[in-house]
């Protein structure tokens, strides 16, 4: 059964993920006063090439661009920057992401006043516009941060992918905790570490990496059903929390993409990784039902069900491979 559902899961991810990967990062608006009424405006999109998410920032109607947007590619991103001068500020006033409400994406938007705290604020398709409060309490920003963590780690396919290896390959309950909680505390040091600067490793190539983690666990799997004992095996909580500094790179990199609030970097960065283990735990939990579930109600499974699952990982974690190897050398 647990077979069945690391096969279904590696043909999901593997026909979704390439589509969407780009589609679910969120896009980031930041708004600097620089004169009392006047703003430094810079809108990052997600994007794939060429090609980025049609969203489209729109100020309120007494607002007056002072030069035209320079739109910039990056990798990942495409980012806009203009200056625009609005009536009687910006504070009480709603600014509207066009075309947010048919996109899979969230969007923060960050406010930064000449007097007075900043502001953040998260939009999304059920809300896609939103107010710039006079006054912001930080539960508002560990909340944005909360549930963008939830986010991250729900799309994050090869992230879900190692962590369902991880609970077939582990087994028990006890092992499988241990194993977690490592996982957990080590992604937890490289997202911090990396988000105040103390380390920092090119993402590309450990995205690479982080395929490899697949793959490795998918030949583990391998090996069990033969009857080896391989090192994760033995020592799972060791070898995961090798593995969960590596995912923590990764992390770290969506945190960047997002962006941080001034002033208030420790407690976005504290919900954010709180959302992503809520995120894992849900997820764990989720697993853990429907295996409850099936054990009861369905079959045994054949036998090409216990052998075909971890190849078809492996298989997804191998193109992973090579695609990001790729993007690295073009």
């Amino acid at each position: 059964m647990r077979a069945r559902l690391l096969f279904l899961f590696a043909v999901m991810i593997g026909v979704i993920a390439p589509a969407a990967a780009h589609e679910v990062r969120p896009a980031y608006l930041q708004i600097r006063e620089i004169e009392p009424s006047t703003y430094d405006i810079l809108w990052k999109t997600p994007a794939q090439g060429d090609m980025r998410l049609a969203l489209n920032v729109v100020l309120p109607p007494d607002c007056r661009n002072l030069s035209e947007p320079r739109l910039t590619p990056v990798n990942g991103a495409a980012i806009e920057r203009w200056r625009t001068v609005c009536k009687g500020g910006l504070p009480g006033k709603k600014i509207i992401i066009e075309n947010l409400e048919t996109s899979l994406t969230d969007a923060i938007m960050h406010f930064e006043p000449l007097s007075g705290s900043p502001k953040t604020l998260r939009m999304n398709a059920a809300a896609p516009r939103a107010e710039i409060p006079a006054k912001q309490s930080l539960w508002d920003v560990a909340g944005a941060y909360f549930h963008l963590g939830v986010e991250h780690i729900l799309f994050g396919f090869d992230h879900l992918l190692f962590v369902l290896c991880l609970l077939i390959l582990v087994g028990d309950v006890k092992r499988l905790l241990g194993a977690v909680t490592a996982f957990t505390l080590a992604h937890s040091i490289t997202l911090a570490g990396t988000t105040f600067g103390w380390m920092s490793l090119a993402i590309a190539p450990v995205e690479a990496c982080i395929a490899l983690s697949i793959a490795f666990l998918a030949a583990e799997i391998v090996r069990t059903r033969h009857g080896e004992t391989g090192a994760m095996q033995r020592w799972p909580w060791i070898a995961a929390f090798g593995f969960g500094l590596l995912h923590g790179f990764g992390f770290a990199s969506a945190l960047r993409e997002i962006g941080l609030p001034d002033g208030a970097v420790p407690l976005a960065l504290l919900f954010f990784n709180l959302g992503v283990e809520a995120g894992q735990i849900l997820f764990i939990a989720s697993v853990l039902a429907v295996m409850l579930l099936w054990r009861r109600a369905a079959p045994p499974p054949p036998q090409w069900a216990q052998r075909a699952p971890p190849y078809a990982a492996g298989i997804i974690a191998g193109f992973w491979f090579v695609e990001r190897t790729v993007s690295i050398l073009l």
